[in-house]
Parts: C-alpha cells; structure tokens; sequence
C-alpha cells in the first residue's frame, strides 16, 4: 500500500504525519479530512466534521478554521515494497 507524508501546521506548530493507504492518490482536501478525523475524531460535536457531500475547497477551508493548515503532500515508498 502507498504511504503519504503529510507536513501540516496545527495550531501555527509544524506536524507530521504517514497515512498508509489503499489509494492511488492523496489529494489537499483527503489529507485534510484525515487530519480532521485524526484531531477531531473523537470530538463529542460532530459538526465539526465537514458533511459527506463537501467540497474539496469546502474541506480545506474547514480545516483552516480549526488550525490546520500548510497541508502538503507527498508519496513516499513503502519499506516493504520489493
């Protein structure tokens, strides 16, 4: 499976983060919704969740107004791929 590396800022303070994922591709706006559940999963409001129908631009915005920002992404090769 693919692993994506993800520098973020939360909160102005740099982060990391891998996701291994079965997905050919991690957009902004993906990396964003795993970063809301990683932080926010557990939230007792779920509205701070975006809604399932949201748009990317809609996601990435939320996720600004929680703290996360400066998103990248990038691929990195999986440590068991022969």
């Amino acid at each position: 499976m693919p692993i994506y590396s993800v520098d973020y800022r939360f909160k102005d303070q740099p982060r990391h983060h891998r996701f291994e994922l079965n997905q050919p591709e991690l957009s902004v706006s993906e990396a964003a919704m795993h970063l809301l559940e990683l932080h926010f999963g557990d939230s007792e409001n779920s509205l701070i969740m975006p809604n399932a129908d949201a748009l990317p631009d809609e996601i990435t915005e939320q996720a600004g107004q929680l703290g996360l920002t400066d998103i990248h992404v990038t691929q990195t090769a999986n440590d068991d791929a022969v």
